[in-house]
């Protein structure tokens, strides 16, 4: 462990190791010590660590043009990418969808909102502008993308600073805020969209962006059958643009290229970031329906937005490279048989008393701890129970995603666990061991 003089730290009471080397499902730190990378490091790697195609693609890359401004010039890469992706996608991106890419997800949650007011300019509509969202979502750590969010400790300290344009409920079977159970509840979660949508402000919404599966807030929690198209339903009913943000779940993590191909529906906008280039380059995108693109192409023909890093040609050879790695390996399909491995080896944790629920789709899931596992009821936020399971699985050289407030913002500890779509069998098992003591580390009997 050591401490950085120079680099400003997340945390200045934390040290960190320093990481020298990443093979396969592994990380390994100065000092020698091997990590499993349970987390895919904030559910980023994909297709695992140190595999060298991807920094060779990206080398040749930079050595025949590293960067050329998108006001003067496209690449070849990004052109290539962008094709990729749109054939990826639902149909109402194919045949005059476009592709905008970033450097990561937050720029993605802006250029979207950008996207979504400019479409309304175009089409006459000027009083639409607000982005609806929903409580306990996450969308992105700058302004325009934490003011989408509902992620209710990383908006605190900078609620002065945010836009506040409507949060309905949380799609959370396990924590339903209406008190409802499935199917029972009749989609209560959804509707109260429409509600907030049939209001005084309903001529100044624009869009409604959603989590296919919530991710870091809630701890990969997918809707209820009929949930999202309930939702794309409304929207298309008001008026409204739908945004998928699929940051985290985009590009395989749930099984399927984009998450909200589980249920059929066709937004208006995807964001992708995280898996687009499992790590190896800062790299996110906006995939733009036809719809849109139409509207901005026959009205004004300029998009009043940029970033100087936009479409950089090596970040999209690297998306290039990995995408070659994903389909030369079949990847995808891989997804859906390693998170059922991975269920299976967490199914013993689920006798727990303090485990309250697994839950997730594909390699996305989470586990929530409970005091009492009959009526739910979460630690207090002080108890701090993700932060020392994470510790405790730490110990055993496991590293997972811990996070707090799933239920209210503040109470409610969850671990996320996103490993590489590469991870075996015997790695789910270590991952489930590394679980299970870390449980009576901090629950002794």
């Amino acid at each position: 462990m050591t401490h950085s003089t120079g680099l400003f730290p997340r945390n200045f009471r934390k040290t960190f190791p320093i990481v020298v080397r990443g093979e396969g499902s592994w990380l390994f730190s100065s000092d020698g010590t091997r990590f499993l990378d349970a987390s895919g490091q904030a559910a980023v790697v994909s297709i695992g660590h140190g595999v060298a195609e991807i920094g060779r693609a990206m080398a040749e890359q930079s050595s025949q043009v590293a960067f050329a401004h998108t006001t003067q010039f496209h690449s070849a890469p990004a052109e290539k990418l962008a094709a990729r992706l749109l054939a990826l996608a639902p149909p109402n991106f194919r045949d005059g969808g476009r592709v905008y890419f970033t450097s990561g997800g937050s720029e993605a949650s802006e250029t979207a909102i950008k996207l979504v007011r400019q479409y309304h300019l175009e089409k006459g509509q000027p009083s639409r502008y607000r982005v609806v969202s929903r409580r306990q979502s996450y969308h992105g750590s700058t302004l325009g993308a934490m003011s989408i969010s509902g992620n209710v400790a990383r908006r605190a300290p900078y609620q002065p600073l945010l836009a506040e344009w409507g949060h309905i409920a949380p799609c959370f079977c396990y924590h339903c805020p209406f008190d409802k159970t499935f199917p029972q509840c009749h989609l209560a979660c959804a509707d109260d969209l429409d509600v907030h949508l049939s209001g005084k402000d309903s001529g100044t919404a624009a869009a409604f962006i959603f989590e296919p599966v919530v991710g870091a807030t809630l701890g990969a929690v997918p809707p209820p059958d009929g949930y999202a198209a309930r939702i794309a339903e409304i929207c298309r009913k008001r008026g409204i643009l739908l945004i998928a943000d699929e940051v985290m779940t985009g590009m395989g993590r749930t099984g399927k290229p984009f998450a909200v191909e589980h249920w059929g529906i066709e937004p208006d906008l995807i964001l992708t970031g995280k898996g687009i280039a499992s790590g190896y380059a800062p790299l996110g995108a906006v995939l733009v329906s036809k719809r849109i693109v139409d509207a901005l192409e026959s009205g004004s023909g300029v998009f009043q937005h940029g970033f100087t890093y936009q479409a950089h040609p090596v970040a999209t050879a690297a998306g290039n490279a990995v995408l070659d790695y994903i389909e030369q390996r079949n990847l995808f399909a891989r997804v859906s048989p390693a998170g059922e491995t991975l269920r299976a080896a967490l199914a013993s944790l689920a006798s727990h008393k303090n485990v309250g629920d697994i839950r997730g789709l594909g390699l996305l899931l989470g586990v929530e701890f409970v005091k009492d596992k009959a009526t739910r009821e979460p630690f207090p936020k002080e108890e701090n129970i993700a932060g020392r399971i994470r510790q405790a699985a730490l110990a055993e050289k496991v590293l997972t995603y811990p996070t707090q407030g799933c239920v209210d913002g503040a109470r409610g500890d969850h671990i996320l666990l996103a490993p590489p779509f590469i991870i075996s069998q015997q790695e789910c098992a270590l991952i489930a061991n590394a679980l299970q003591s870390a449980l009576s580390k901090v629950f002794p009997p």
